[in-house]
């Protein structure tokens, strides 16, 4: 049995999440997820977050069949941040694009 790893949730007791693709190793997303997130992500083997702007929980894929499956869930060396590896069905992103990081950003968009 190994020790529990401390988990350092923000202010608003939400850790980040990134999904990335079981097989493309794409990265997919981010969303948020509050301990009772991850403890539901974990139980099921279904991506499950905290939707900030809703403030509820929303399991991915529930409403738009893009489901994420679970295969793999890792924290970060510092306690912030959690890796889930995923077997995504469909888009991941809201918008039909098959990850959310899409748009490209160079220096010239900062100025």
């Amino acid at each position: 049995m190994g020790h529990m790893p401390e988990i350092h949730y923000n202010a608003d007791g939400l850790v980040p999440a990134i999904a990335q693709d079981e097989d493309t190793r794409e990265v997919l997303m981010l969303a948020w997820m509050n301990e009772e997130a991850l403890r539901r992500t974990l139980a099921t083997g279904k991506a499950t977050y905290w939707s900030r702007s809703r403030q509820e929980y929303w399991v991915k894929g529930e409403t738009s069949g893009h489901h994420q499956a679970v295969v793999d869930a890792a924290l970060d060396c510092d306690g912030d941040a959690i890796l889930l590896t995923v077997r995504q069905t469909g888009a991941a992103c809201h918008t039909g694009n098959r990850t959310c990081f899409f748009t490209d950003l160079t220096a010239q968009d900062l100025t």
